[in-house]
C-alpha cells in the first residue's frame, strides 16, 4: 500500500524487467519507510493485522484460519506487524522483505513490543527457505504487485509450502487500474483499459533511473496463475468500505470505496 509520488519523477507505462523492478522498489521502500511507518503505523498497529486500506483485520475476516502452532511466512513483511499478530496468536511467524529500512523498523518494533519476528532481507522470486517449511504463506499488500516475474514468485511459494498449505494475499483490486489514482471524484471516471497490463513506472527526472514499479494483472490472470502452480482457489474476498471509516490512504477513500472495490484478497491452498 504505497501512496507517495515525489515531485521530481515522471510517470510512464512501459515494460519493465524483474531486475529493473527490484532495483527500483527496494531503494524506494528504503527511502519511504520512515514516512510510511510514521503515517500509517498507528492504523496498522505494532502487532496488528490489517488486510487493506479499508481497515478490515484478520481478527474480523479470519482469512488464514487457526495459526496456532503453525509455521507462517509473510512475504513483503515490512515492519512485521502482521507476523507479530501471528506470534501473539500462537503461530511461528517469520518475515521477508526487500527493504533494509523496513526490516530495521521491524527490529525496532520487536524491542518496543517484546515480540520478536525473525526476518530476512530477500525477494519473493527467490525465497531463502527450505522446501516444505511452512503451513501458511501470506502477503498483505506486500511484494506480489511489485514483482515482474510473478510465475517465479508463485513457484517459490509452492516450493516452501507443505502439501495442503494455505496461501493468501491482498492486492490493489485489479479493476482500480482503470481509474486515476485519485481519492476524489476524478478517481471515479475510467480512463484506461482494464486489460492493459503495461506496468506503472516512475522515473527520477534528475537521473533518468526507474524509481518505482508496479505491475497489473487482471482477476482472471491471478486465477490462472494460481491454477498453473497447483493452488486451489477457496475464496476471493472483496472487502466493502466500512460505514464508520473515513481515512484517506493514497487513492483509497470513502468517496471511491462505497462505489467500487479497492482491495482483492485471494485465499487458496496447495493441492495435496
Amino acid at each position: 500500500m504505497e501512496d507517495h509520488l515525489p515531485q521530481s519523477v515522471r510517470v510512464e507505462r512501459r515494460p519493465v524487467s524483474e531486475r529493473e523492478s527490484r532495483a527500483a522498489n527496494g531503494p524506494d521502500w528504503d527511502r519511504y519507510a520512515d514516512e510510511y511507518q510514521a503515517t500509517h503505523g498507528a492504523f496498522l498497529g505494532d502487532a496488528g493485522f490489517v488486510w487493506g486500506p479499508e481497515g478490515h483485520t484478520e481478527d474480523e475476516l479470519a482469512i488464514l484460519g487457526d495459526v496456532s502452532d503453525r509455521d507462517v511466512l509473510e512475504v513483503g513483511s515490512g515492519a512485521g506487524q502482521c507476523s507479530r499478530w501471528v506470534r501473539i496468536h500462537g503461530g511461528r511467524g517469520f518475515g521477508l522483505d526487500l527493504s533494509h529500512r523496513q526490516l530495521q523498523h521491524s527490529r525496532r518494533l520487536d524491542g518496543e513490543t517484546g515480540i520478536g519476528v525473525p526476518s530476512v532481507r530477500g525477494t519473493a522470486t527467490d525465497l531463502p527457505f527450505a522446501g516444505a517449511s511452512f503451513d501458511i504463506v501470506f502477503c498483505s499488500f506486500g511484494a506480489l504487485q511489485f514483482v515482474s516475474d510473478i510465475d517465479d514468485a508463485l513457484a517459490e511459494v509452492r516450493r516452501v509450502l507443505r502439501p495442503g498449505g494455505r496461501f493468501a494475499f491482498s492486492i490493489t483490486h485489479p479493476t482500480r487500474w482503470m481509474f486515476p489514482d485519485d481519492p476524489g471524484e476524478p478517481g471515479l471516471t475510467a480512463t484506461q483499459s482494464y486489460w492493459d497490463r503495461t506496468p506503472y513506472v516512475e522515473v527520477d527526472d534528475a537521473s533518468g533511473v526507474v524509481s518505482y514499479v508496479e505491475h497489473h494483472r487482471t482477476l482472471g490472470d491471478w486465477v490462472r496463475l494460481l491454477a498453473r502452480h497447483h493452488f486451489v482457489l477457496a475464496d476471493l474476498v472483496e472487502p466493502e468500505w466500512p460505514e464508520d471509516h473515513d481515512r484517506v490512504w493514497g487513492g483509497w477513500s470513502r468517496t471511491r470505496g462505497v462505489l467500487t472495490p479497492g482491495t482483492a484478497i485471494f485465499v487458496a491452498h496447495l493441492a495435496a
